[in-house]
Parts: C-alpha cells; structure tokens; sequence
C-alpha cells in the first residue's frame, strides 16, 4: 500500500513535483523538501481522525464521493480558486485550525528554509490533490506497487453502494452502519493502550512515508496536542 508522499508523486502522471515546482517557484530538491516536511502533518491529521469512529466515517464520507479525484488527474485543476477552497476545506478537518496549518508551515520553513507563506499555499493544494489520490488509490485506481492487495477496497465500494440507497428513517446513517458491519458488530473490547481498527485498517497509507528526524515529528505532534488544549479550554 503506498504511503502519502507515494500517492502525491503520482498524481498528474508522475509529474506532481514538476508542475508544484513550476507554480510556486521552486527548484525541484526544494520542492521536494517542502512536501517531506508538510507530509508528517497530513499523517498526523488523518490518523487522529481514524482514531475516531465519527472521524472515521466523516472522512470515508467525503472520500467515497470521489470528486477530488479530478485535482489528482489534473493537478493544475488545484491552483485554481474552486481547487484551493476544497483543499481549505480538507485542511480544516484533517487540521482543526488555520492555527494548526500557520504552525506547521512555521515549523516546515525552519526545517527546508522555503518561506512559511508559499508553504501556506502549498498546503491546500497538497490536501486536495491527496484526498483524490486516497480515493483512487482506495478504490484500486492506483496500483499500491508490489505490496499485498489494498483491504479499502472492498470498503470502498460498500460506502459508496450504501450511500446510492435511499434513507431507510431519520438518524440512520448508511455510512456507520457499513463501519459497523465491517468491524463485526460485536460488542466494543476494552480499549488498548494504541492503534485502533480504523488506524489498523488504513495501515501505511496514512504513513508520510520519507524519514523525517523524531524531534521533528514530535513537534509536529506537539502542534495538534496544543490545538486540543486551547479547544478544551475554551469549551
């Protein structure tokens, strides 16, 4: 199963880091850069929300409509207005906060030195590009390379076969209810103390898949567990 860094670099052909290069005026090792070290952000983001049922079935939700797939295909579809406002939109999920994105920008630029704002505007443009790669990728569209074959599949096609069927009676939630079936249905064990069934399902795709130094992804970390604080605080 291909990691995030591994689905980016094959949207638009293989030619992703290219036309990101081109559009924000970068050499090609800088871009890259950038994308190594925004990467451990987007894992961070879809496995707190994996960890979550409700996460879970909100992201599944948005995934199985497959209409990120077009900015995958046609990655200069994402630097237009309507791609940047999805990808805003992603971000603010997987994310919480425009505090959240401004941080991890903050953090990529002190370790790539490519400036905290086209970092900002990168980021929109990675998360809508990525969710169409997700979707491909979980659908089988995109072939996950020599690794054994992808188990979101199957998933896949049972959300998107429930969410063709019309509502069955108010509060009922095809989506939750394919989860559920999915993950037995028998009665919730005592939680452990890490991984969950959600994360354990999606396995490495939510990985970012280049080795980036423990201190920096525990920074990275560090920037969401802040966020949750100052949310707690707040209620």
């Amino acid at each position: 199963m291909m990691t995030l860094f591994d689905t980016l670099t094959r949207a638009q052909n293989g030619e992703a880091m290219q036309m990101m290069a081109r559009h924000f005026d970068l050499s090609a090792r800088r871009t890259e850069q950038a994308i190594e070290a925004l990467m451990p952000a987007f894992s961070s983001g879809l496995k707190r929300n994996a960890a979550d049922p409700a996460g879970v079935a909100g992201f599944m939700r948005a995934l199985s409509t497959g209409r990120h797939a077009g900015y995958f295909d046609d990655m200069q579809t994402a630097f237009q207005p309507q791609g940047i406002a999805e990808g805003n939109a992603i971000l603010s999920h997987l994310f919480g906060s425009k505090q959240v994105s401004r941080a991890v920008a903050a953090q990529a630029e002190q370790a790539t030195g490519v400036g905290r704002q086209v970092l900002e505007r990168m980021l929109p443009v990675i998360a809508s590009t990525l969710m169409g790669g997700l979707f491909k990728q979980s659908t089988g569209q995109v072939s996950p390379g020599p690794a054994p074959g992808n188990p979101m599949v199957d998933m896949m096609q049972q959300l998107m076969a429930m969410q063709r069927q019309p509502a069955r009676g108010p509060g009922d939630d095809p989506f939750a209810d394919a989860l559920a079936r999915m993950f037995g249905g028998a009665p919730e064990p005592e939680p452990e103390p890490a991984g969950n069934a959600y994360e354990d399902l999606f396995g490495p795709m939510f990985e970012a898949g280049r080795k980036t130094q423990e201190s920096y992804r525990k920074g990275i970390d560090a920037i969401f567990d802040s966020y949750l604080r100052s949310v707690i605080k707040s209620r």
